[in-house]
Order: structure tokens, then sequence, then C-alpha cells
């Protein structure tokens, strides 16, 4: 177990990992921002028309 914590298998885990190609890596990354800045629209827009609401109805 310990050999795995050591510095030899990090190393050894790191030559394992397939890591993304440049263009890869960018569709993904603009994916994510695309979802967050959806979401947070989406987020902005409740809470305003919540707040309409519960100011017509005087509460």
């Amino acid at each position: 177990m310990l050999k795995w914590f050591s510095i030899s298998g990090i190393m050894t885990e790191v030559k394992r990992v397939r890591w993304p190609k440049q263009k890869e890596l960018f569709k993904d990354t603009s994916t994510v921002v695309a979802v967050v800045t959806l979401f947070g629209v989406f987020f902005v827009l409740a809470q305003v028309l919540i707040t309409f609401f519960v100011t017509a109805i005087g509460v």
C-alpha cells in the first residue's frame, strides 16, 4: 500500500493517464463554460421572477 504513495508509484500513475489533446481540451472547456453560463442566467432570471411575484403579492 505504501508503494503506491511513493514517488515511483505516483510517476507510474501519471504515465498511465490519458491526457487530453489541445482540441479536445478546448471543446470540453467550452462546453463547461457554456453550461455554467446558462445555469447562471437561469438562476438570475429565476431570482428576478420570484422577487417580482413576491413583491407583487405584498410579502
